[in-house]
C-alpha cells in the first residue's frame, strides 16, 4: 500500500497488526450500511415497475381532478373542466373501494378482498381511458347491470364472460354481468371493475355527484397552463394533477424507503456507539506509544489525524463491505419476492437495481458516522502531552475525572425527572433521554462499587476465577462503564418496548369494552371504517331496530374535511342514542356531557391524538372545511374509541353531518337486546338481516373482542422480532468489547499461563467477566428501562392517546435471561481466543 502521509502509514500499520479488533469494528458499521444500501435497492426497482403498470392503466388521461377532502363533488365541476382551453375531451367519474365476501375453503393470499369499482360514462370514456379487449364488448350507454374488468381479476374471481359479480351497496347487493375482458395486467390491490356511470352512482348512494373528473388534453395543449386554469376555475377545493389514483401506492412505497433509511440509521447509530467506545479504549490502551510519538517530535495534529485516519480507513472497509452484503441482502429478498410478485400480483419484476442517492447515502453514513463516533478520542489523543503519556494513569486522577462527571450526570438526572412531570409530550420525550444521557454519566464512577458488589454473585459460579474478572473490570474502570452503558441501553429498549406494548393492548382492549360495549355489532370488512367499506342506508338500522328482541340502536356515519388545512375522519354519532350503546375514552376535562352537546348545532368531539395536533380545547371555535362549504363549529370535548383512535378525527352529530356533508349511510351499526329477550333467536333474526348486506358482518361483543385479542396476540411475532433486533446491538458491544480486553491483556493472560494457569481457568475468567459486565448492565438496562417506558406512556397520554401504565413484569424477567445469556455468548469466542494464547508469544506481546 502506498500511503503518503504519516497519519495514514501509521494507522495503516496499526490496523494490519490488530486484526481481529479492526474486523469487529468494522462489522459494527457494516450491518447499518448493509440495511440503508440492500433495503434501499429493492424499492426504486419495485416503484418503477408499479409506475410503468399505473402509466398502462392510465391510458390517454392527462389531468385528473377530485375534492381535496376527498368526498363526491357537484357535476357542474364536469361542465368547468370541459370548457376550459386545451381540454379536448373530460369525462366525470365515480371511484370507490368496495369489499368482497371472501371464500372459506380459499387461502385469503389467492382472493381478491376488495376491488374498486370505476363508474364511467360508456359514450366518452373510450376517448379517454384505453380499453384493449381480450374478449367480449366496451360498455355501452344502454347497459345499466353491465361490467367490465381484466381477464387477470375475472380469473382470480373465478368469472368469465356472462358470470355475474355481485358487489355490496346502499340497498345490500347489486349483480352485474360481466360483458367484456381486457388484456391489461393488474397490479395486486389495485383490482377494478368498470360499471356505467350512474350505476356506480347508485351503488353508493351518490345521486348525481363525481369523485373524479378525468380529461384529455388536444394535440400541442400546454398541460401546465391546462391545469392552471382548471386550477382558477374550481378554485382551492380540489385538487389537480396526474395519476393521483395511485398516488397513494408510491407514498406508501416512499414512506417505506423512508422508514427502512431509518433503520438503517439506527443501526449505524448503534455502530457508532460502539466506535466511540472502542477508540476510546485504543486511546487509552496506547497512552504509551503517543507519548513516545510526542516525544519524538510528533505533533498533536498528527496524533489527532493518526486516530482519525484510522476511523476513516475503518469506515471505507465497513462501508463496503456493508454495500456487498447490502447487494446480496437485495438479490435474495428478490429472489424469494419475484414468485409472489408473478404469482399474486401478476407482474413480472426486474433485477436489482441502485440508484446513484443509494451509493452516496450509504457512503456518506457509513464512513460519516465513523468518523464523527472517532472524532472525540482522537481530540482526545492529541491533547495528551509525552509526561502524562508516559505517566501511569493514577486511580486517583480517574476518580477525580469520574466524579465531575457523576455530578454532572447526577444534575442530568434531576433535570429529567422535571421535565417528566411537567406532562408536557415534548419535555417528557427529552427527560427519557436526559435520564439515559445522566445514567451513562454516573456510571463511571459507582462501577467499581458495583463490580464489587455483583463480583459476590459471580463469585459463586466462579470462585477463582471470578475474583480475577471483578479485578479486571477494577482496573480499568473507563472501559468497564463504557460496555455497561452499551448493555444498558440496548437492554433499556427492551423493557421500554415491553412495557409500552403491554400499556397499548391493555388501553386499547379497554377502549374495546368501553366505546363497542353492544350486544351486537353491524361492522364492515375493514376495521378501518373510511377504507375501502361501503356504507348502508338507512334501511339496514331501521330493520335491526324492528328485529324481535333487540332494544337500543344507533350508528355510526363517515365523510372526510379538513380542519385549519388539516385532513380529518367526521363521524356522525346520534346524540340521543350512542351513550345507549357505546361510550368515549374521555381525556382530562371531558365526559358524557359532550355527546348531549352535540345536539345543540355545530358542536364537535376530537379524538386525543387530532386535538393535540390541532391544539383542540374545550370551548375553542375553529374552521371545519366541508363539501358545502367552511363551517364555524365550537369544541365540546376530547375523547377516544378503538376504531378511531389512531386517525385523526372528530365526532358530530348525524344531524350536522347530513346538513354539511350530504352523508345520511351508516358505516356502523351498534345494538342492544332487550333483557327478556332469547339470544340465539335474536342473533338469528339479525344474521338473516345482514345476510343481504354482504360488506358487513355480525359480531356479538365477546365475539369480537376475542377476535381483537387473537389479532393483539398475533402482531406480537413482530415486536418479539423488533425487540431481538434491539437486543442484537447490545451483544455486539459485549463481544467488542470483550475481544479488545482479550487483546490489550494478551502479556496478562501469558503470565498466568505461566505461572500455572489452564487453559479451561483463562476461558472461565473471561465468561465471569463477561457475566459481571452483563449483570451490571442489566440491572442498569432495567431501571434505565422501567424510566423510558413510564415516560413513553406518559408521552402518549401527553399527546391525545391515553394508556394505562402496566408495569412490565415480564419484560423485567425477559431482561435479566437476556442479560445473562447474553454473558454467555458474548464471551465465547474471545474465551476460546484467550485460552488458545501461545505463552512465549504472549510474554513477548507489547
Amino acid at each position: 500500500m502506498n500511503v503518503r502521509t504519516p497519519q495514514l502509514t501509521l494507522a495503516w500499520r496499526y490496523l494490519r497488526g490488530r486484526g481481529l479488533r479492526s474486523l469487529l469494528t468494522s462489522l459494527a458499521v457494516a450491518l447499518g450500511v448493509m440495511l440503508i444500501f440492500g433495503l434501499n435497492g429493492i424499492l426504486p426497482t419495485i416503484m418503477e415497475t408499479f409506475t410503468r403498470s399505473m402509466m398502462a392503466a392510465a391510458g390517454k388521461i392527462d389531468i385528473t381532478v377530485s375534492s381535496t377532502l376527498g368526498q363526491p363533488f357537484a357535476a357542474s365541476v364536469l361542465d368547468k373542466v370541459s370548457r376550459i382551453d386545451g381540454v379536448a375531451v373530460a369525462t366525470g367519474e365515480v371511484e370507490q373501494l368496495a369489499p368482497l365476501p371472501l371464500k372459506r375453503d380459499v387461502s385469503v393470499a389467492n382472493q381478491v378482498a376488495s376491488i374498486t369499482v370505476v363508474g364511467v360514462d360508456p359514450g366518452v370514456t373510450g376517448r379517454v381511458r384505453d380499453y384493449p379487449l381480450a374478449s367480449g364488448r366496451a360498455l355501452t350507454t344502454s347497459d345499466a347491470a353491465a361490467a367490465v374488468l381484466s381477464s387477470d381479476t375475472a380469473g382470480r374471481l373465478g368469472l368469465g364472460l356472462g358470470s355475474e359479480l355481485a358487489l355490496p351497496s346502499q340497498v345490500g347487493t347489486t349483480r352485474f354481468t360481466v360483458v367484456g375482458l381486457l388484456s391489461t395486467p393488474t397490479v395486486g390491490g389495485q383490482e377494478r371493475v368498470f360499471v356505467p356511470l350512474a350505476s356506480a352512482q347508485v351503488l353508493f348512494g351518490m345521486g348525481d355527484r363525481l369523485t373524479v373528473v378525468q380529461a384529455s388534453l388536444a394535440p400541442g395543449a400546454d398541460r401546465t397552463r391546462a391545469e392552471a386554469s382548471i386550477k382558477a376555475a374550481l378554485g382551492t377545493d380540489y385538487t389537480v394533477g396526474g395519476l393521483s389514483t395511485n398516488a397513494s401506492l408510491l407514498a406508501s412505497l416512499q414512506t417505506s424507503q423512508f422508514a427502512f433509511t431509518l433503520f438503517g440509521v439506527f443501526a449505524l447509530a448503534t455502530a457508532g456507539f460502539i466506535i466511540l467506545n472502542s477508540f476510546r479504549t485504543m486511546v487509552a490502551e496506547r497512552r504509551r506509544d503517543i507519548g513516545m510519538l510526542r516525544a519524538i517530535g510528533a505533533r498533536r495534529k498528527t496524533i489527532t489525524g493518526m486516530f482519525l485516519a484510522e476511523s476513516l480507513l475503518t469506515g471505507v472497509v465497513g462501508t463496503l463491505l456493508g454495500m456487498v452484503f447490502g447487494w446480496l441482502l437485495a438479490v435474495g429478498l428478490f429472489a424469494v419476492m419475484s414468485p409472489v410478485f408473478e404469482g399474486v400480483m401478476h407482474l413480472k419484476l426486474g433485477s436489482v437495481r441502485f440508484e446513484a442517492s443509494s451509493y452516496v447515502q450509504a457512503l456518506v453514513l457509513g464512513i460519516g458516522v465513523t468518523v464523527l463516533a472517532a472524532l472525540i478520542p482522537a481530540r482526545a489523543a492529541g491533547r495528551v502531552t509525552p509526561m502524562e503519556a508516559l505517566r501511569p494513569v493514577t486511580e486517583e486522577a480517574y476518580r477525580a475525572t469520574a466524579g465531575v462527571r457523576a455530578w454532572i450526570g447526577v444534575g442530568v438526572l434531576v433535570a429529567s425527572i422535571g421535565c417528566l412531570v411537567t406532562r408536557v409530550p415534548s419535555l417528557i420525550g427529552l427527560g427519557a433521554v436526559l435520564f439515559l444521557i445522566g445514567i451513562a454519566l454516573v456510571t463511571p464512577a459507582i462501577v467499581n462499587p458495583l463490580s464489587h458488589a455483583f463480583g459476590n454473585v459471580v463469585e459463586l459460579a466462579f470462585a477463582r476465577e471470578g475474583a480475577l474478572a471483578r479485578s479486571n473490570l477494577q482496573r480499568n474502570p473507563g472501559r468497564s462503564a463504557n460496555t455497561v452503558t452499551a448493555v444498558m441501553l440496548g437492554l433499556a429498549s427492551i423493557v421500554a418496548l415491553v412495557t409500552v406494548i403491554q400499556s397499548i393492548f391493555s388501553g386499547f382492549m379497554g377502549y374495546i369494552d368501553r366505546s363497542l360495549s353492544a350486544d351486537y355489532m353491524v361492522i364492515p370488512q375493514s376495521i378501518v371504517l373510511s377504507q375501502g367499506n361501503v356504507a348502508a342506508g338507512p334501511k339496514l338500522a331501521s330493520q335491526i331496530a324492528h328485529s324481535p328482541g333487540i332494544g337500543s340502536v344507533s350508528s355510526l356515519r363517515i365523510a372526510r374535511g379538513k380542519l385549519d388545512g388539516r385532513d380529518v375522519q367526521v363521524i356522525g354519532i346520534d346524540p340521543a342514542t350512542y351513550l345507549k350503546v357505546a361510550s368515549l375514552e374521555w381525556n382530562e376535562g371531558s365526559s358524557d356531557a359532550a355527546v348531549a352537546q352535540l345536539a345543540q348545532g355545530r358542536w364537535l368531539i376530537g379524538n386525543g391524538i387530532f386535538s393535540g395536533q390541532a391544539g383542540l380545547t374545550l370551548g375553542k371555535t375553529v374552521a371545519l372545511e366541508t363539501p358545502n362549504g367552511p363551517r364555524s363549529y365550537h369544541v365540546a370535548g376530547v375523547g377516544n374509541d378503538y376504531l378511531n383512535a389512531k386517525v385523526a378525527t372528530i365526532y358530530v352529530s348525524q344531524d350536522m353531518l347530513a346538513r354539511d356533508f350530504s352523508v345520511t349511510s351508516d358505516m356502523l351499526v351498534m345494538a342492544n337486546r332487550l333483557p327478556s329477550a332469547d339470544p340465539a333467536s335474536t342473533k338469528a333474526a339479525l344474521a338473516r338481516i345482514v345476510a343481504d348486506y354482504p360488506g358487513f358482518q355480525l359480531y356479538e361483543a365477546s365475539g369480537w373482542r376475542a377476535e381483537q385479542q387473537k389479532t393483539f396476540d398475533s402482531t406480537l411475532v413482530i415486536f418479539n422480532a423488533l425487540i431481538a433486533a434491539l437486543a442484537v446491538p447490545s451483544l455486539l458491544a459485549l463481544v467488542n468489547t470483550l475481544a479488545m480486553s482479550v487483546l490489550a491483556r494478551t502479556r496478562e493472560i501469558g503470565m498466568l499461563r505461566a505461572v500455572g494457569a489452564t487453559r479451561r481457568q483463562i476461558r472461565r475468567m473471561v465468561i465471569a467477566e463477561s457475566l459481571l459486565l452483563s449483570v451490571i448492565g442489566t440491572a442498569f438496562g432495567v431501571v434505565a428501562g422501567i424510566w423510558l417506558g413510564y415516560a413513553l406512556v406518559q408521552a402518549m397520554t401527553g399527546v391525545g392517546w391515553p394508556m394505562p401504565y402496566i408495569f412490565p413484569f415480564g419484560g423485567v424477567v425477559l431482561t435479566m435471561v437476556v442479560g445473562v445469556v447474553f454473558g454467555v455468548l458474548a464471551a465465547t469466542v474471545p474465551a476460546r481466543s484467550a485460552a488458545r494464547l501461545d505463552v512465549v508469544a504472549a510474554l513477548h506481546h507489547e
